[in-house]
């Protein structure tokens, strides 16, 4: 099996290094991820400055990897195009530190690298640790991932669709089981922070709180919430198919 490795939080980021080291005997793994904190980029890619890539190590390992001064979806890009002798048969965007739940999606770096592989044509996951202490534990995650592929490896999905994977960080006593799930619906409050710096000039920090709007049992952001592993299939057509019937209704085209 070959996969692929690219995540938002950057090469060095724990979670990535934790993935790696449970998905080397897999396979032939490559890792290609931005060289920093890439977060809350969406699908953003680079096209009005040159991408710099240059060869650093993961963790501890003796394995060597590719940093990219883009963001994720440049990264799968380049790795597809320039960087690896030949395509991965899955890429794996992750463990991102924070969940990416509900309409999260739409901001995530970590998911818009996963969708990026699925407009090529590869079979793609996005994985985050739904973050609930200072210091993280991605070695349950990683054992799950690992764990999930030798089975996602032998069964296809609908085209034009990833895997949006979340996993609670608890210990696996703890984790109630996996459910198969729909994007809740998500929005932050209290987004932005009026702020002066010292010289007295006016800046604004975007933050927020998360306010989850809806709680169907089967989506998403309740799944985590009640401790489970969230496997949502996403897919990036957007279209409001039923919507296009009532439009035409309108009567707008002569």
């Amino acid at each position: 099996m070959k996969i692929l490795i690219t995540n938002d939080d950057g090469i060095q980021a724990l979670g990535l290094i934790t993935l790696y080291k449970h998905l080397v005997e897999l396979g032939t793994v490559n890792v290609v991820a931005p060289e920093r904190e890439r977060s809350a980029t969406g699908h953003g890619i680079t096209m009005h400055k040159p991408l710099r890539v240059y060869e650093y190590p993961v963790g501890d390992t003796e394995k060597t990897g590719y940093a990219v001064s883009g963001t994720p979806a440049d990264c799968v890009k380049l790795a597809l195009e320039a960087l690896l002798p030949e395509p991965p048969d899955i890429i794996i965007s992750g463990i991102n530190w924070g969940a990416n739940l509900g309409t999260d999606v739409l901001y995530s770096g970590t998911v818009s690298a996963a969708i990026e592989g699925t407009i090529n044509g590869i079979k793609s996951i996005a994985v985050s640790l739904d973050d609930r202490r200072k210091v993280p534990d991605f070695s349950i995650a990683a054992k799950f991932v690992a764990e999930f592929l030798k089975i996602y490896s032998k069964h296809d999905v609908p085209n034009d669709t990833l895997l949006n994977i979340n996993i609670p960080d608890l210990p696996w006593n703890e984790i109630k089981g996996v459910k198969i799930t729909k994007l809740g619906r998500r929005r932050y409050i209290d987004t932005v922070e009026r702020r002066k710096d010292p010289r007295g000039r006016e800046y604004f920090w975007l933050a927020g709180r998360v306010n989850d709007q809806d709680m169907d049992p089967n989506t998403d952001t309740y799944a985590v919430r009640e401790n489970y592993i969230s496997i949502c299939p996403v897919h990036f057509d957007l279209t409001n198919y039923e919507a296009i019937e009532k439009i035409k209704a309108w009567n707008i085209i002569k």
